[in-house]
């Protein structure tokens, strides 16, 4: 599957770039004694294993229908990014804990034009990351695209305030260094745990939402045909929806009739909407 191909695409070129982006900033945050840097660092160990699972859940959701399997393997999407979720709220953790015994044991960070750098240059990455990501993102409306498109635009904001706290060093601001990885801690688990309810409702069969269910009704009961809809349900496979449908006809119609009338909108929809895996329509006779 071509779409399936550009989510795996994504995951691939951001472990190159995040464990380029990992090494010069655990190394520069080391040797300078930033926080700030050490922990945007490990924001970066986290993106690869985001990319890591971006790649390999792509691979799994592009495998076909199978006898086991009998509307693929899609929900591998949601599945992966549970993981990313969960990576991304325990590093989080971690990197508050480490920021507040700094606030309150104390650190010099040593200034240092090569960590201005390392900022400016991880700002271009992620910045060309996430127009790359976006532009796959409105191509596939894959969640695994979109956390890792969210993922590189915070990495900008967060990086930043890294940059700032830099700049802030010059100045009587030492414990902005902790204070500004704090925050980036609170940034990594906000985003992560979005991520997870958005995985979660898919994978408890979270029901389209109002706003495509009401376009689909209306598209239905454009056909002069159709009396009504008794029953429209749907449930989530990957990206895509099964959608289990009855539809009230001319009881005066013949079965024929009736069911000619069920198979052209069938195929309409599926052409009409690509979010729809199948189409079930059950044909409801009523007195007119």
């Amino acid at each position: 599957m071509k779409r399936m191909k550009q989510v795996s695409r994504v995951g691939f070129f951001g472990i190159l770039g995040n464990l380029f982006l990992m090494l010069i900033k655990l190394s520069s945050g080391i040797v300078f004694s930033s926080q700030a840097m050490i922990a945007d660092g490990i924001n970066s160990t986290m993106d690869i294993f985001a990319s890591f699972m971006t790649l390999l859940g792509g691979k799994i959701a592009e495998k076909p229908r199978d006898c086991d399997h009998h509307f693929g393997h899609g929900k591998a999407e949601f599945l992966f990014s549970l993981f990313v979720s969960l990576s991304m709220v325990f590093g989080a953790l971690f990197i508050f804990i480490e920021a507040l015994k700094g606030l309150f044991t104390g650190h010099e960070l040593e200034f240092s034009g090569l960590l201005i750098a390392v900022c400016l240059i991880t700002i271009l990455v992620k910045g060309i990351l996430y127009f790359y990501s976006k532009k796959i993102f409105q191509e596939t409306k894959s969640i695994l695209v979109e956390s890792n498109m969210l993922d590189h635009r915070n990495d900008m904001i967060v990086t930043s305030f890294t940059l700032i706290s830099i700049l802030l060093s010059q100045l009587p601001f030492a414990f902005f260094d902790s204070i500004t990885s704090m925050g980036i801690a609170f940034w990594i688990a906000y985003s992560g745990i979005k991520i997870f309810f958005d995985s979660y409702a898919i994978l408890m069969d979270h029901a389209m939402d109002e706003y495509r269910v009401k376009v689909i009704k209306k598209y239905i009961l454009r056909n002069p045909k159709i009396e009504g809809i008794s029953k429209f349900e749907t449930t989530p496979v990957g990206y895509q929806y099964i959608l289990i449908l009855s539809i009230l006809v001319d009881g005066n119609l013949s079965t024929f009739e009736s069911h000619e009338i069920a198979d052209l909108l069938e195929k309409k929809l599926l052409k009409k909407y690509p979010e729809l895996l199948t189409v079930t329509i059950h044909v409801n006779p009523i007195d007119l």
